[in-house]
């Protein structure tokens, strides 16, 4: 049975830094460190980002006793207790947005009432959760069923779809209510080892969200086809979290981007053979854009056209890798756009979607972009 992204929805906090502003922070911090500041300059003017949003409204602040002071102070930095905290009250705010704002676009329907909630995040945890939340206080019917995806990384939306695909394939009348947030910068770490310094170059705060079901949509959307999953085993220690003292320790590594080229078409090519498709055949790509790095090795393994990943390359730009929520974000940004600027190849509604997470694990989706008749 057949499946829809009804609609999508993002926010974003309010606070947000300027990359390279970003970049004369961290320096002065390092004042003393010619090196660490030269492999700041180097991540940072590379990475394809121009901005990143955050929850931490003392983020700018230079007050000592700020977040972001604290976490160079090795006598008052942030515990993970504190910034669990933060992220209980943080996280709240913006689930409740995105749920919000795909609940108000579903009572402009004529659609069956959300029959289940779907919440991802691996930044932060509290029971009961934002599933809990979302029912609580935007009015949904108690009995709605409710599902929580915690820790599982940048792909983890992608279970989040495929949940909701199998509800719609047991009930025909199930409404799924998707929503991811994620806040990374609550676990910003001060160490200066490469792989630390690129997480902390790339991740940020943002929240998306999905409304699913298999009643066919009456305006733009995507229709979702199929899934397919697999692990590149050399990858398990080169994108990883672990929970620490002082916040989740994050490894995101220089070989990331190798090791998903080298795997790539491992997955992916099951997943073409199975509806006899090739990469000629698809007209959106839908990449998650984990890094600048991620997205060259992605567009010259397929050799891609110019511009093929510009919505991936756009969110990145703007908003950084905000984990689970991102690849919503991008195909978010690819339903906005018209056809006859989203096609890389005209006429070809066949829109390929990708994210990497820790194990190292890649999800693909295929799904195909409808419009009204």
């Amino acid at each position: 049975m057949p499946s829809y992204i009804h609609y999508l929805e993002t926010s974003v906090p309010v606070t947000q830094g300027n990359q390279l502003e970003l970049l004369d922070r961290l320096k002065s911090f390092h004042k003393n460190d010619r090196k660490t500041q030269a492999i700041l300059h180097r991540i940072y003017t590379q990475s394809g980002i121009d901005r990143r949003h955050t929850v931490l409204n003392d983020y700018y602040s230079k007050d000592p006793q700020s977040f972001f002071h604290r976490c160079f102070n090795p006598e008052y930095i942030p515990s993970t207790g504190e910034r669990n905290k933060q992220y209980e009250s943080a996280a709240k705010e913006l689930f409740l947005k995105t749920a919000n704002a795909l609940i108000q676009q579903h009572k402009k329907t004529d659609l069956p009432p959300i029959s289940h909630v779907i919440t991802v995040s691996c930044t932060g945890f509290f029971a009961p959760g934002p599933d809990y939340e979302i029912v609580k206080e935007l009015g949904l019917a108690s009995s709605v069923e409710r599902y929580h995806i915690g820790f599982m990384g940048c792909y983890a939306a992608f279970p989040a779809l495929r949940m909701a695909k199998a509800f719609c394939d047991q009930n025909p009348k199930a409404m799924i209510l998707v929503v991811a947030a994620e806040l990374c910068s609550l676990h910003f770490n001060p160490k200066t080892d490469p792989d630390t310094l690129i997480a902390g170059s790339v991740f940020a705060d943002g929240s998306a969200g999905a409304l699913v079901s298999a009643i066919k949509p009456m305006r733009s959307a995507f229709k979702i086809e199929d899934f397919a999953n697999d692990l590149a085993y050399e990858g398990e220690q080169d994108m990883a979290w672990t929970i620490g003292d002082t916040g989740f320790d994050m490894t995101l590594s220089s070989y990331v981007p190798d090791i998903i080229k080298n795997n790539m078409n491992d997955i992916t090519d099951s997943l073409f053979s199975s509806f006899d498709l090739g990469v000629e055949d698809i007209g959106y790509w839908a990449i998650h854009p984990g890094g600048r790095a991620i997205l060259d090795k992605v567009e010259h393994s397929f050799e891609l056209e110019d511009k093929a990943l510009d919505a991936s390359r756009t969110v990145l730009k703007n908003n950084g890798n905000m984990s689970s929520a991102t690849i919503l974000f991008v195909l978010d940004e690819l339903l906005k756009r018209p056809p006859s600027q989203a096609h890389t190849r005209e006429g070809r509604n066949t829109t390929l979607a990708m994210a990497f997470g820790p194990g190292l694990s890649i999800e693909t989706a295929l799904l195909r972009r409808i419009e009204p008749n």
